[in-house]
C-alpha cells in the first residue's frame, strides 16, 4: 500500500491518511491553487484515489492506505464542492487583503522617478549664474530707487499742536470744546494728481489678538445675521439690549478726525470714492446691512456712521476694518485730483477728535504722490541693489580664484583619502 507523497500513514490506522500540516506547504498550496491540492484532498475524501486520478489524469497511481478502498461517488461530489469552496475563499482572501493594503498607488511622482536635471557646478556655470543675477538685480534696484525718490511726500504731525498742553485727554473728551485746528503746508516740489491723503497713527496696536477678534463677519455680510454678536464684547449690545451693527471694538474705535483743504484760498474737493478694496466691498460687507444702535452708548469710541447707507458703501469703515500688522500704519483718507505746483501753500482745517493721548499715540497727516512702485519705499530698491552687488562681487571672486588657483575637474588627487596618502593615489 502506497500513499501520496505529501501523505503519511500513521501506525495502526486503517481508516485514512493524515496530512502533514506545515505552514510553508500551506503557503505554497495557496499560491499554486487547485493543481497542488490532490494530496490534501486524499486525506479528507472517502475516494481519494479517484479524486487524485480525476485531478491528475494519466497518473494511474494506487493511493490506498491501510487496506481501505476508496471508490464512492460521494467522494467525487465532495471533491468538487470542496474545491469550489477553496477557490472562492482564496479569492475573497485576496480581495480583502488588497482592500486592507496601505500601499500607495504607484506614480512617478510618489516614487520620485520624475525626470530631473542636476547641473554640474563648473566654475563657468557658477560665475555665469552670479553674474546674471547681479546684472538683472542692480538695474531693477536702481530704477526702484529712482522712482521712489521722484515721489513727493509731505508729513505733518499735528497731535501735539492741536491740543491744549495742560489736559490733553480732558480736551479730547470734552464734547463742548471746539477742536478745529488750522495747519499750513508749503509744497516743495510740483505734485501731480491724484494726490493721496493718508492719516498715520503710531503706537496703535491693531494686531492685538483681542482687538482683531472683536468683530462678527457674518453680521457684516448678511442682513439675516444682524443679531449675531459673538466675539463682540464689550461693544455687542446697546444700553437697551439691542444688538449693535456693526459690533465689536474695531468698528467702535473708527478714526474720526476730519480734514478740509484749500489752495490759494480756494477750497479743494476731496474724493473719498474707491478708497477701499473692491473685494472687501463686494464680499465682506453686505449691500443690505445698515448700521443700527452704533455709537449710542455712554462712551463714544470714534466716528459715527450714516444709518441710511449700507455697510458696503461706508468706505471709511471698510478701510479701518482691514487691520494693520504693525503699530505704525497709514490708512487712505481720500484723494485730491488736481495738480499742485511748487511753492503753493495748502491750508488744512483739522477736526482733532480722535483720542490717541490716552495711550501715548501720535497722529499725522500725509500727502503723497505715487509711481509705478506705489508710494515712497526705498527698501525694495536697496534690497535689489545690495543683492545684485553681492552676486557681482562673488562672481568676480570666483574669476580670480579660477585664474590664480585653477583646479582640474574630476582630478582624483583632490579626494580626501588621496590627500592623506599622497604616495598611494589608489
Amino acid at each position: 500500500m502506497t500513499c501520496p507523497v505529501s501523505l503519511s500513514c500513521p501506525p495502526r490506522s486503517s481508516a485514512r491518511c493524515v496530512v502533514r500540516r506545515r505552514r510553508p506547504q500551506l503557503r505554497s498550496l495557496r499560491a499554486s491553487g487547485v493543481a497542488l491540492l490532490p494530496a490534501v484532498l486524499a486525506a479528507r475524501l472517502p475516494d481519494a484515489d479517484a479524486a487524485h486520478q480525476k485531478l491528475v489524469p494519466g497518473t494511474g497511481r494506487n493511493t490506498r492506505c491501510a487496506g481501505s478502498t476508496f471508490a464512492s461517488r460521494q467522494g467525487s461530489a465532495r471533491l468538487g464542492s470542496w474545491t469550489a469552496e477553496m477557490s472562492v475563499s482564496g479569492s475573497e482572501t485576496d480581495s480583502v487583503a488588497s482592500r486592507r493594503s496601505k500601499k500607495p498607488k504607484y506614480s512617478k511622482f510618489t516614487q520620485q522617478e520624475l525626470p530631473a536635471c542636476k547641473p554640474l557646478l563648473t566654475p563657468g556655470i557658477v560665475i555665469g549664474a552670479f553674474s546674471l543675477i547681479g546684472i538683472v538685480f542692480v538695474p531693477i534696484g536702481l530704477a526702484s530707487l529712482s522712482a521712489s525718490q521722484d515721489i513727493v511726500e509731505l508729513i505733518d504731525r499735528y497731535d501735539a499742536e492741536c491740543v491744549s498742553a495742560n489736559d490733553k485727554v480732558g480736551f479730547i473728551q470734552d464734547t463742548k470744546t471746539d477742536k478745529a485746528c488750522t495747519r499750513k503746508i508749503t509744497v516743495p516740489k510740483p505734485m501731480k494728481g491724484p494726490i493721496h491723503i493718508y492719516y498715520q497713527l503710531e503706537n496703535f496696536y491693531q494686531n492685538h489678538r483681542r482687538y482683531v477678534k472683536s468683530r462678527n463677519d457674518k453680521q457684516l455680510r448678511m442682513k439675516e445675521s444682524a443679531s449675531l454678536i459673538t466675539n463682540c464684547e464689550p461693544e455687542a449690545t446697546s444700553q437697551d439690549g439691542a444688538p449693535i451693527v456693526p459690533c465689536g471694538l474695531i468698528a467702535w474705535s473708527l478714526f474720526n478726525d476730519t480734514y478740509s483743504f484749500s489752495l490759494n484760498k480756494k477750497a479743494i474737493e476731496v474724493n473719498k470714492k474707491n478708497i477701499a478694496w473692491d473685494s472687501d466691498k463686494s464680499t465682506k460687507f453686505g449691500s443690505d446691512v445698515f448700521p443700527s444702535n452704533f455709537q449710542k452708548g455712554g462712551l463714544i469710541g470714534g466716528a459715527k456712521l450714516n444709518e441710511k447707507l449700507p455697510l458696503s458703501q461706508q468706505e471709511d469703515l471698510i478701510v479701518w476694518m482691514r487691520t494693520a500688522a504693525l503699530p505704525t500704519f497709514r490708512k487712505l483718507y481720500g484723494r485730491i485730483e488736481t495738480d499742485i505746483m511748487a511753492s503753493d501753500e495748502i491750508t488744512v482745517v483739522i477736526q482733532n477728535n480722535y483720542n490717541t493721548y490716552s495711550f501715548g499715540g501720535t497722529k499725522a497727516l500725509v500727502l503723497s504722490t505715487t509711481s509705478w512702485i506705489g508710494g515712497r519705499n526705498n527698501f525694495i530698491g536697496v534690497a535689489y541693489v545690495a543683492m545684485g552687488g553681492i552676486c557681482l562681487l562673488l562672481a568676480m571672486g570666483f574669476v580670480v580664484l579660477y585664474v590664480l588657483k585653477p583646479r582640474t575637474l574630476g582630478d582624483p588627487s583632490y579626494l580626501s583619502w588621496n590627500k592623506e596618502n599622497p604616495d598611494n593615489p589608489n
